[in-house]
């Protein structure tokens, strides 16, 4: 897609690619152009200009503007929009009316299943919870059939355990459709548990685009930079139940222990490694009580402060970060293309 709109100081500019099946994310800083995005493809920005086009279809360009409620979109906002007259299994029926295909798309008892409501279809909405509401939100926008799901910071206005509780289920909906998601955030861990590509905007341009990993890695990126920056790997379940209520994880640059995780064998993870709990070392972990160690190449450095270095790590496919010491850089040649070994401290499961 690509699409011009300038709405009093502010200027999108955007064009871009995205894939045609599982959640990518749209990430930034407040201001940057993330929601007028959403909107611009929902058609609820007459004023933009640019191509819109979803699997071939063309929603806006060559002349074509097509209305909101003939775009196959569904949209969640932050704050669900519900009918609160209605019980929750009629305000799911009125996405069912919405259908853009009749008798195509998911049913109704598998949305259901899928968000885990069952037991709440005849509640009212005014006395469901935030992330309840949020949920019954989501299915009424899949049942409406559409091509594309749209997704604005839905877990932002809930508090911390309605967040939690509703996470599983967005990744379940990352497992389970097969139609493109954007996802709008501004929070990384989310972005890093449920998507697999991302967006960077920043001042409504796009920063950058490519897998999640890639951003968070890449050293030329401000992801890849500060206290906080990480990396995310995918694994798979190698021995569920070892001795002391470990498991092991294998992943394309060796395997990782972790604590006993309630997952079949072969089951694919995706782990979340903050630079800050990776150090590095010349030669193989002996006599240490860190678990985990692997072969690693230093593939870039760049500054990260005025007394640190942010250094990018490949093992196998996966890429790491770690942040050293200027000191510790001399004293073990770290520069690029040297092979050290990797120490990591701790290791985040997140799905």
């Amino acid at each position: 897609m690509e699409t011009r709109l300038r709405k009093g100081d502010f200027d999108l500019r955007l064009a871009f690619e995205a894939p045609e099946t599982g959640f990518t994310a749209v990430f930034g800083a407040s201001g940057c152009g993330k929601t007028t995005l959403l909107r611009v493809i929902a058609g609820l920005e007459p004023g933009a200009q640019g191509r819109v086009s979803i699997g071939g279809e063309t929603w806006m360009g060559d002349g074509i503007f097509l209305p909101t409620h003939r775009r196959m979109v569904g949209y969640v906002f932050q704050q669900p929009s519900l009918f609160v007259h209605l019980n929750v299994a009629d305000n799911l029926a009125f996405g069912m009316r919405r259908r853009h295909a009749l008798g195509i798309g998911p049913t109704f008892d598998h949305v259901v299943d899928l968000l885990g409501l069952q037991a709440m279809l005849q509640r009212r909405v005014p006395g469901l919870s935030g992330g309840e509401r949020q949920r019954v939100a989501i299915a009424q926008a899949l049942l409406s059939n559409p091509r594309l799901l749209l997704m604005d910071e839905p877990l932002a206005a809930l508090d911390q355990g309605s967040r939690l509780v509703l996470l599983p289920y967005l990744e379940a909906l990352q497992r389970a459709l097969d139609i493109p998601v954007l996802y709008v955030s501004h929070a990384l861990d989310e972005v890093a548990r449920l998507t697999d590509f991302m967006l960077l905007l920043r001042d409504g341009r796009l920063l950058a685009r490519g897998p999640v990993n890639d951003l968070l890695t890449r050293l030329d990126l401000p992801l890849a930079h500060g206290g906080e920056a990480e990396a995310v790997i995918q694994a798979r379940v190698a021995v569920r139940d070892a001795p002391d209520h470990l498991s092991e994880l294998v992943f394309s640059g060796g395997r990782l222990w972790v604590p006993r995780v309630a997952l079949a064998t072969g089951t694919a993870v995706r782990l979340r490694i903050l630079a800050r709990d990776v150090s590095l070392a010349q030669q193989p972990l002996f006599g240490s009580s860190i678990l985990n160690s692997f072969p690693v190449v230093v593939s870039g450095l760049a500054d990260d402060g005025p007394a640190q270095v942010m250094v990018r790590l490949s093992a196998g496919d996966a890429m790491l970060l770690t942040r050293v010491t200027r000191r510790s850089q001399r004293a073990l040649s770290i520069t690029p293309g040297s092979r050290l070994y990797a120490q990591v401290k701790s290791v985040a499961l997140l799905a």
